[in-house]
């Protein structure tokens, strides 16, 4: 049986205009009634064939797509900017200036549970790294900054992070330091917190070191 060109075309228009892919049916009722469907599909899947562009069949469907080895033509690769969490923001603060510090060395300065998810959020980034391991019961795992840290937040080494003098200079810290360190709460005791933890990523906080005060503005080489 010999197929029309004319055929080919017109079932090569619907297909091409369609917003999704052409059963049979809707195929039948546009084409004139003496085309066979069946036909006209094979005949112009056998023309696609080998081009960029390539007709198939899914569910009983047809549709043009994209030849599949060409698929790696269409991805785009972006880099998305994403801003920490306070949560993120005070942890990474914390290992800045008392590394290396363990998970339950970090609870203690911020007062309250840590999530797995806030030091994924920072491993992801590449700031922390694993630095050993405290030679204390249980081998606790400490953590401190990278080199990719350093390079973000333009820093030659941490001594070069802002002292005390500094912070309160630009109103980071008040004038009188806390008296003591408050206790850890579960997640329980602090909704809020909990809610904080929950997503490491927050459009209201940037990632940098903005919410130092939460550890006093100390530093490990006793400068400030």
């Amino acid at each position: 049986m010999s197929i029309e060109r004319q055929h080919l075309r017109m079932a090569e228009a619907l297909l091409f205009a369609a917003k999704e892919p052409l059963d049979k049916a809707t195929l039948e009722r546009r084409l004139p009634d003496d085309v066979d469907v069946d036909a006209v599909m094979g005949a112009l899947a056998g023309e696609f064939e080998g081009h960029g562009i390539e007709l198939v069949t899914r569910a009983g469907r047809w549709s043009f797509q994209t030849a599949a080895d060409l698929g790696f033509l269409m991805s785009e690769e972006r880099q998305v900017a994403r801003r920490l969490s306070r949560a993120a923001t005070e942890t990474l603060a914390i290992i800045a200036y008392h590394q290396p510090m363990t998970r339950a060395e970090i609870e203690e300065v911020r007062g309250v549970s840590l999530s797995k998810g806030t030091l994924d959020v920072l491993f992801e980034a590449g700031w922390i790294r694993p630095r050993g391991r405290r030679r204390t019961p249980g081998r606790p795992v400490t953590y401190g900054t990278t080199d990719d840290f350093l390079i973000h937040f333009g820093l030659e080494s941490v001594q070069d992070l802002p002292g005390l003098d500094e912070l309160r200079a630009t109103g980071l810290l008040s004038v009188t330091p806390p008296a003591s360190v408050p206790r850890p709460v579960s997640e329980d005791e602090s909704d809020a917190d909990a809610e904080a933890e929950e997503d490491p990523w927050d459009d209201e906080f940037e990632g940098g070191l903005d919410d130092v005060a939460a550890d006093g503005g100390n530093r490990t080489d006793g400068s400030g």
